[in-house]
């Protein structure tokens, strides 16, 4: 029997208390009650018959949960075995531990959150058979103890879990757009659990929360859960703001990790510990260690301690890659590596003088650095390089261009300012009849080549050096703008695609690939952009009405627009 104490009283020796078994208790009837039709059916009162059915077919209720704070982890089982319950083994709980050390300002040292899995006996039939108990052990005097007040009286981590027997990203993204779009659920946080190999997004409704367990990494799903989750203006502020003042912290960190080819390391050494990855790098173990941690944190990598699993010098654990921290390796055809070290290296800098930008209008890097970057880059060969490799590294934007535009009609696609010819080049694969033409600065005209060599199409391409503000060239009968058009402003734009409808005969097709500004405030990678180009460029990023209007004064009529990858799109344009 278990004794409850009286507030303000300690409970006796390896008592777990009586508010803790009562939240398991209600765990546990609850799955006895329900099926998985009817646990949706209550947990989502705003949803009809069809969606409920639609929710039903891909999901499968998998267990409630409930946070729990015993004395430690032998009282509990003990109380669990007199309920009839058996635990399974204990594992690590990664998201449990970084939301409550987030919340509290607590060290992940000090919070050892376990997780048990617990059959339910005689539990409903086409259900849940299992309660998952998040432990955190609050032995007499460890500190602990207002940490589980509050979590107590908050009941943050409760939640009703449910499965995706055949998980991928496409209905990963359509379950959450039908649980916050219809439901009224709100994005509440998720991560990846390297210990389980698990994906999980946490939704919140006004009375519940609920769980999505995915097996496997699903990072495109994960980045954009935790994007709306961040704009959540109904998050705790003080978090939401925290979190958002060390963003700084972040890009410097993932910048280093490039610098120091942490990735490609870890590639060829999995496990490998700080001290082993210092000798490489020639770094300080310690310091590194501490890098290292915080990578983890990030999602970049997964950490597995050494000794005892219980978080102690970090140089005693061993890394892994994940799919995230695997884009930085430097040999991979979608690397990121370039990107992060230029926005972790000079924009960083110029973007330390957004004041400036803002308070005049002025770009900020030629106040840092006396000159517009496109010439500042042309003077340093090393910085050059970098840019259009950066450029470059974003090539994934392209995948669907190629299948999305009728090329068959077409002889000669003209890419202006197309940087190393990553868009042209796949385009000129995807359709063998056509003919290239690559309007580059001297400089990258070599890169081209050697690029379009390699993707075997540069026989079918000419490379033409030139400045696209002064003249382009004419006779295509396709061309594109890759995102040139953002570099400018709307006076610069329109002189440019002016030149570009002066090459163009009447009914020929100009491609336009940039981010767009949302018509509201959806999260969209274009906002963030949009001040990138405010400070570091002079450029901007617009709505899909306002390049409307740009092309129709040029003498063109905007006739479709996709969606591309990145929070990419490509928009189709004829000319008059």
């Amino acid at each position: 029997m278990t004794t409850t104490a009286a507030p303000g009283t300690a409970l006796p020796a390896q008592a777990v208390a009586g508010a803790d078994l009562a939240r398991i208790d209600r765990a546990t009837a609850f799955v006895r009650a329900h099926d998985t039709r009817s646990a949706l059916a209550e947990l989502l009162p705003d949803l009809d018959d069809c969606e409920l059915t639609s929710l039903g077919r891909h999901l499968r209720l998998a267990h409630t949960a409930v946070l729990v704070f015993p004395p430690s982890l032998e009282a509990l089982r003990a109380e669990l075995a007199g309920r009839g319950m058996t635990p399974g083994e204990t594992v690590p709980s990664v998201v449990v531990r970084q939301r409550l050390a987030s919340r509290y300002r607590r060290p992940t040292a000090e919070l050892e959150v376990g997780i048990l899995h617990t059959r339910v006996p005689d539990a409903a039939a086409g259900g849940a058979d299992e309660v998952e108990i998040f432990a955190l052990p609050v032995p007499e005097h460890s500190g602990l103890a207002p940490v589980a007040d509050a979590e107590r009286a908050a009941d943050h981590e409760a939640h009703t879990a449910f499965d995706l027997p055949a998980p991928d990203d496409v209905v990963l993204a359509g379950l959450s757009a039908l649980l916050t779009d219809r439901a009224g659920a709100r994005a509440d946080g998720g991560g990846y659990n390297a210990h389980e190999n698990a994906t999980v997004l946490y939704f919140r409704t006004d009375r519940h929360r609920l769980e999505l367990y995915a097996a496997g990494q699903h990072a495109a799903a994960l980045s954009a859960h935790l994007r709306r989750s961040a704009a959540d203006t109904t998050a705790e502020p003080a978090d939401r703001l925290l979190r958002q003042l060390t963003g700084a912290w972040e890009t410097q960190a993932i910048a280093v990790a490039a610098e120091l080819r942490l990735a490609d390391l870890l590639d060829a050494h999995p496990g490998a510990t700080a001290a082993q990855l210092a000798t490489e790098t020639g770094t300080h173990a310690e310091s590194l260690g501490r890098l290292l941690r915080y990578l983890a944190s990030l999602g970049l990598l997964t950490r597995h301690d050494g000794d005892d699993g219980h978080g102690g010098d970090p140089g005693d654990a061993g890394y892994r890659l994940t799919a995230t921290g695997r884009l930085l390796h430097a040999d991979t055809p979608e690397s990121l590596r370039p990107l992060a070290l230029l926005y972790g290296g000079t924009f960083y800098q110029s973007f330390g003088h957004l004041r400036h930008a803002v308070r005049t209008g002025e770009e900020a890097f030629a106040e840092l650095f006396g000159e517009h970057h496109f010439p500042y880059f042309a003077r340093k060969p090393e910085s050059a390089d970098l840019f259009d490799r950066a450029m470059a590294a974003s090539a994934r934007m392209f995948g669907p261009v190629a299948e999305l535009v009728d090329f068959s009609a077409a002889e000669l696609v003209v890419d202006v300012a197309g940087g190393n010819g990553t868009l042209l080049g796949r385009v000129l694969r995807a359709a063998p009849h056509l003919r290239g033409l690559l309007l580059e600065r001297p400089h990258a005209i070599e890169a081209a080549r050697t690029a379009l060599g390699a993707a075997g199409v540069a026989d079918r391409c000419a490379f033409v050096a030139g400045d696209f503000t002064a003249s382009v060239p004419a006779g295509g009968d396709v061309y594109i703008l890759s995102r040139v058009l953002h570099d400018w402003d709307d006076r610069r734009c329109a002189e440019i695609l002016g030149r570009v409808a002066d090459a163009m005969a009447p009914g020929s097709e100009l491609l336009v690939v940039e981010r767009l500004l949302p018509a509201d405030d959806s999260p969209s990678l274009a906002v963030a952009w949009d001040v990138h180009m405010l400070c570091n460029v002079g450029g901007r990023e617009r709505t899909e009405a306002h390049y409307a209007r740009l092309l129709a004064d040029a003498g063109f009529d905007l006739v479709a627009r996709h969606d591309l990858p990145l929070d990419g799109a490509l928009l189709r344009a004829r000319r008059r």
